[in-house]
């Protein structure tokens, strides 16, 4: 069984690309052949998401953008910040990674900050009191073999430049007390979004796309 804490070992060593990356083409061989159960979601951020593991330790998961599988609607900005600490290994492609500073504006406000409260596949997000501006603070890309960090609370966005096909190892650890939050409209409300989960069809063909890229090298 994988666990966060094994593949955050493999980050670690000395070989760790080369590691994460056998790692993964092993997951990804197992999903296409039934071995491995797994379904694939579709991330209102816009990219697939396909859960490997959930332990005490933490969350591992396969990230996938490509214009093969189409996106689903986004109801906020795509400015959001995590209830988890985040380390990631680019599989392939590029990743942009955009850090916002963000404070409290009651008067001029930007946005509003939603909380997103999981349950199932089920987002109820939820609009709160509080009123904000923000502006970009860094901007930095992260290409295949590179490993990154983001702090659980780091306003940011995530995306693929150029709409090109990129995939990520994700490790998420959750840090008690804090929520998942996302920017959106001032004059937005709470609304609930469903999350679309993927057939046994689209599943293997995701795995299948990773796979192939990562082996072209």
């Amino acid at each position: 069984m994988t666990s966060y804490s094994e593949i955050r070992r493999k980050m670690g060593s000395s070989d760790g690309g080369t590691a994460v990356r056998s790692w993964a083409a092993d997951v990804l061989a197992d999903v296409m052949v039934g071995r491995r159960p797994a379904v694939a979601v579709h991330h209102p951020l816009g990219f697939l998401c396909l859960p490997v593991d959930r332990s005490a330790d933490g969350g591992v998961c396969i990230h996938l953008w490509s214009a093969e599988f189409a996106a689903v609607r986004l109801t906020t900005t795509a400015i959001h910040c995590h209830s988890w600490d985040l380390l990631s290994f680019v599989l392939l492609g590029q990743v942009r990674n955009e850090v916002f500073d963000v404070a409290d504006e009651p008067v001029r406000p930007s946005w509003r900050v939603y909380e997103v409260r999981s349950s199932g596949d089920v987002d109820e997000i939820v609009a709160t009191p509080q009123l904000v501006s923000g502006r970009s603070a860094s901007v930095q890309d992260h290409r295949a073999g590179r490993a990154y960090e983001l702090r659980a609370g780091d306003f940011h966005t995530t995306t693929v430049p150029g709409g090109h096909e990129a995939a990520t190892v994700v490790l998420a650890r959750t840090r008690p007390g804090l929520a998942d939050r996302s920017l959106g409209p001032v004059d937005g409300h709470t609304h609930r979004v469903r999350r679309q989960s993927c057939n046994a069809e689209v599943t293997v063909r995701a795995a299948s796309t990773v796979l192939e890229r990562i082996a072209s090298g």
